[in-house]
């Protein structure tokens, strides 16, 4: 398998020789957030400039993508954007508020809301396109490139709420009390999200993560019911592409198994529970990401040492115990103040190890 232009050759990446089951030239080792506030340059780079602005200028997005993969040697670049970039671009007014997040102009509440909600045409995230294409030519050759879009559900309780939320109560009233206009709404944001992560893989990317940041919300019985089948239909209808679909949610240890069902090749895993506790509860099926807490990045080099070897160590147990693989990440993003030097140092570890 090769990517559109020729060239790239998937199957040599670490990153996609772990999650698929065959052996990695080293372990392969990438962060969430790793692109951002923690690199001087990207705050140079990023001064005066808002983030969705940031996120539509190809060119930019090209640049803060590489700064991590040059700095760090990380073994993956995931493109700088935002899970809000396809609202944005199918015509949704919101706005990313420093300090706070994404903020929603109009809530969408009641039946007229959810049949305003557009569809995404494709040319409206041409920038996000083009960055792909010009990353395509500058990442080494045994660098995946990841795409990567929010899952309805994410992205449905940001839309309902107008922002984050520390109880999702709008969001759960309408999933419970008025769930034929919740399916609605989940259908119209699904389709929003497929047509963003076609546009990616259409451009070239070597595998994809979507993110249900705010999935660990939620009970099994209701993830399972209000949000697994629209999951679902987001990962088979980009099945056909053949790259690895990683799935990712924050406090999901009790959902980790249906998180998988609906279609991941790979799990993200938090760090709450130990990655071969993880890898157990969803029956070794699939590769394992994760899972070092961000903080341990704070907390000087002989914690990072321990703790990354900890993870090391129970990725190894998940693959010996029939995993197909494990991808070295952090548990959730890189913190903003965390020192670059620290995030290097993570990086050759879970090489040397």
């Amino acid at each position: 398998m090769t990517s559109v232009r020729g060239r790239r050759v998937p199957t040599r990446m670490p990153l996609i020789a772990a999650a698929t089951g065959q052996t990695p030239s080293r372990r392969p080792v990438w962060f969430m957030r790793q692109a951002g506030r923690s690199l001087p340059e990207y705050r140079e780079i990023r001064a005066g400039r808002g983030m969705l602005e940031s996120c539509f200028d190809a060119e930019l997005v090209c640049e803060i993508t590489m700064q991590p993969v040059r700095r760090h040697d990380t073994d993956a670049a995931i493109l700088f954007s935002d899970i809000v970039v396809p609202l944005r671009a199918a015509g949704i007014d919101l706005d990313i508020v420093g300090g706070t997040g994404p903020v929603i102009a109009s809530r969408i509440r009641t039946d007229a809301d959810v049949a305003r909600v557009p569809r995404l045409d494709p040319a409206s995230v041409g920038a996000v396109t083009t960055a792909i294409g010009m990353l395509l030519d500058e990442l080494p050759e045994t660098t995946a490139l990841i795409g990567f879009a929010g899952a309805p559900f994410t992205l449905a309780s940001y839309l309902i709420e107008g922002g984050p939320s520390r109880t999702y109560e709008h969001t759960k009233a309408m999933m419970l009390g008025e769930p034929e206009l919740w399916h609605r709404l989940m259908g119209n944001i699904t389709d929003i999200t497929v047509a963003f992560l076609k546009a990616q893989l259409d451009a070239g990317v070597d595998a994809v993560q979507l993110f249900d940041s705010w999935a660990g919300t939620l009970s099994k019985a209701s993830y399972d019911e209000f949000v697994a089948p629209h999951s679902a239909r987001v990962m088979a209808e980009i099945a056909g592409y053949g790259v690895p679909r990683i799935h990712f949610g924050v406090a999901t240890g009790e959902l980790l198994g249906s998180m998988t069902d609906v279609g991941a090749d790979v799990i993200g895993v938090d760090w709450r529970i130990p990655l071969d506790d993880a890898a157990a509860r969803v029956d070794h099926r699939v590769a394992v990401q994760g899972n070092l807490d961000p903080t341990v990045l704070l907390a000087g080099n002989d914690v990072i040492d321990r703790e990354m070897a900890a993870v090391v160590a129970a990725g190894e147990r998940a693959v010996r115990a029939g995993a197909p693989g494990h991808i070295v990440n952090l548990g959730h993003g890189v913190l903003p103040n965390t020192d670059a030097d620290a995030i290097t140092r993570a990086v050759e570890l879970a090489h040397t190890l």
